[in-house]
């Protein structure tokens, strides 16, 4: 009683600083919208709770409210077939991240062709990338299915390596009675210039550098039936080179990761089911013996139901796995091998969450997790490993505005 009575005390403080927001920027919002300058933004704070470890701030039998997003994003069209898109973001996240404004994407859309049956175009800048179904819209609580995506996936202790990156993509759609099919192919380096880069690689922050080289992204998505149906698949390669720094320990080594994410969704009026499946193959090489050479193939996937009982209310279950070797599912070698707990290579998590439109613009929500394993949690929130409990429960608050 005590942990929902603090987060009821909270909320109120909440509602008055997003109104706020809301009040000063709405009206400028309202001005442009018809026109062919386009102004939105978003505000959300979260307060999160742990029986045990601790995720996105110290949450371990306190309430941690260190997750914010705060956004505002324009898009603005040239000419018929020039788009201008951009979004500042603030977000906070735990130790992952300190909320720092910066450019999440800013991008020039050109719509080189066009038709009744498909168009095809050339994107340039900082874009976001094509990362299963949630990626490229990830900050917008609003369009997530619930207060954090499914962590097996969408980690939030790497989310700044997969957001964005800075290069171009090639997109093709096409329109048939059969349904719509879209193809993009991007070539990007990812932002790695972060202490959060470091520390989700190597569980420290070593006085090198990390340097990208151009990461590809291939994404086909098929939505048929008038988006009743999604299929999708995505292919992504990270390959990261490390310039040591003065007294490193660390030896000028490669980090690569190859993940390939299977998805598909069924969206009936009322209901939704989504899963998504992700193979990631992980290779370490040429570190030095302070960080062995290693290569591990990975296995993720989840399983979501939805449901919308009234008109402003929804509910969702879902059951989210992560198994860093799929070699070593229990983690049981890894601990023979590093004396480090077994179950930080694995975390199966059972969610179950409750949203409520207060009003179009205006969102709660609410979420218990029951977790096994530590495998998604970050090092910079639980520094000493000997702390780690394998089993842990979360509740999550989450109240979102946007205009």
């Amino acid at each position: 009683m005590y942990v929902f009575s603090r987060f009821a005390s909270l909320l109120p403080r909440i509602a008055l600083l997003a109104g706020s927001f809301i009040s000063a920027l709405s009206a400028s919002a309202a001005d442009l919208a018809g026109g062919d300058l386009k102004v939105h933004g978003f505000i959300s704070q979260g307060l999160v709770h742990t029986t045990d470890n601790n995720f996105l701030g110290q949450s371990d039998d306190q309430i941690s409210r260190d997750f914010r997003e705060i956004g505002i994003n324009a898009s603005w069209r040239l000419v018929p077939d020039i788009q201008l898109s951009a979004e500042l973001l603030s977000h906070r996240a735990g130790g992952t991240d300190d909320g720092s404004v910066r450019v999440d994407y800013g991008l020039v859309d050109w719509n080189a062709f066009s038709s009744e049956n498909g168009r095809a175009g050339l994107r340039v800048g900082r874009l976001k990338t094509a990362y299963g179904l949630y990626n490229k819209t990830r900050d917008v609580t609003f369009t997530r299915p619930s207060i954090i995506l499914p962590q097996s996936i969408y980690f939030e202790r790497t989310r700044n390596l997969t957001v964005s990156a800075d290069g171009a993509e090639l997109y093709a759609e096409r329109y048939g009675e059969a349904g719509s099919l879209t193809a993009s192919f991007a070539l990007g380096k990812p932002k790695t210039k972060t202490e959060a880069a470091k520390v989700a690689l190597f569980l420290s922050s070593p006085p090198g550098e990390l340097e990208p080289r151009l990461a590809p992204d291939l994404q086909l998505l098929y939505e048929g039936a008038g988006n009743r149906y999604r299929l999708a698949f995505t292919a992504l390669q990270l390959d990261l080179s490390y310039r040591p720094g003065a007294a490193d320990r660390l030896r000028a080594g490669r980090f690569r990761l190859t993940p390939l994410i299977f998805s598909g969704q069924y969206n009936a009026e009322r209901w939704s089911l989504t899963g998504e499946y992700a193979i990631r193959r992980t290779s370490v090489s040429n570190f030095g013996p302070y960080f062995p050479d290693s290569h591990a193939v990975g296995q993720s996937y989840y399983l979501q139901a939805s449901y919308q009982f009234a008109p402003q209310w929804e509910v969702l279950l879902r059951y989210d796995a992560f198994y860093a070797d799929m070699r070593d599912r229990s983690g049981k070698a890894f601990a023979a091998a590093t004396r480090q707990p077994a179950f930080s290579r694995f975390a199966r998590d059972w969610t179950a969450g409750i949203r409520f439109d207060v009003t179009p613009e205006f969102m709660l929500r609410a979420e218990y997790h029951h977790v096994t394993g530590t495998g998604f949690l970050a090092a910079q929130d639980n520094p000493d490993v000997r702390a780690l409990r394998r089993q842990w429960d979360m509740l999550m608050l989450l109240a979102s505005f946007r205009f």
